[in-house]
């Protein structure tokens, strides 16, 4: 059975946006690895912790465009953080392994971030 990337992918970035971690453990494989330009985590557990952080200082979160192929989706999209002066913009590329996200790898300029 084909996984449609681009669903799940929309799927994830919207539960994460609602602040939803039930829903965001869903998609996640097991052995997910999240690499970002400050950290790398390994293991859902670890990656739903850094999730909720996460959660815990953007006000929004909008998925403004997404791609998918058979074993990859990118999807872009942009968080209001309070006390930055602009939405931070990013993009995810997820692959995918059993049908669930396997690794994301998140692209954004951390000069956006002040700090």
């Amino acid at each position: 059975m084909k996984t449609d990337t681009k669903a799940v992918g929309v799927a994830y970035y919207t539960a994460l946006g609602e602040k939803n971690l039930d829903a965001v453990k869903e998609y996640l494989h097991r052995d997910i690895q999240f690499t970002d330009p400050q950290e790398k985590v390994i293991g859902r557990d670890a990656v739903l912790k850094a999730a909720q952080g996460f959660t815990a200082f953007f006000k929004t979160l909008t998925i403004r465009a997404e791609f998918g192929s058979e074993e990859q989706a990118m999807i872009v999209y942009e968080v209001e953080i309070p006390g930055l002066p602009k939405k931070l913009q990013a993009a995810s590329l997820l692959s995918f392994q059993e049908g669930l996200i396997s690794k994301i790898e998140l692209f954004y300029d951390s000069k956006g971030l002040g700090r």
